[in-house]
């Protein structure tokens, strides 16, 4: 106890949370810090691990499924020659350009699934 302060242990799931919820538009991460009464350095700490991939939790490891497209069909994925990485979904569009982590690649395909 420091300062009066009860010192709480948060499970990866409860960080990986606050901090998916700081990558909500319009939502800050001071905002999202005084809501469940963490220090926001701890949160920007926690935003670090989650792009690094380290706030993965068990049994939250990518899916793959087997993929076939008719001929004929437009892959809504396709990678040009420079490396960039172009999502098109209809209603939703991506671009990555230059080397691009795993992390920001997941954060990117997780956003289009909302």
């Amino acid at each position: 106890m420091e300062n009066g302060r009860v010192r709480r242990h948060r499970s990866k799931a409860e960080r990986r949370r606050m901090v998916e919820e700081t990558l909500t538009p319009g939502m800050s991460v001071a905002r999202v810090a005084r809501a469940h009464e963490v220090n926001a350095n701890q949160l920007f700490h926690w935003r670090k691990l989650y792009r690094e991939g380290r706030l993965a939790v068990e049994g939250d490891e990518a899916k793959l499924l087997p993929v076939r497209l008719e001929e004929g069909a437009l892959s809504p994925i396709q990678l040009n020659k420079s490396g960039m990485i172009d999502v098109d979904l209809g209603h939703a569009r991506v671009r990555i350009e230059g080397p691009a982590d795993l992390a920001c690649v997941r954060a990117a395909v997780e956003a289009l699934r909302r």
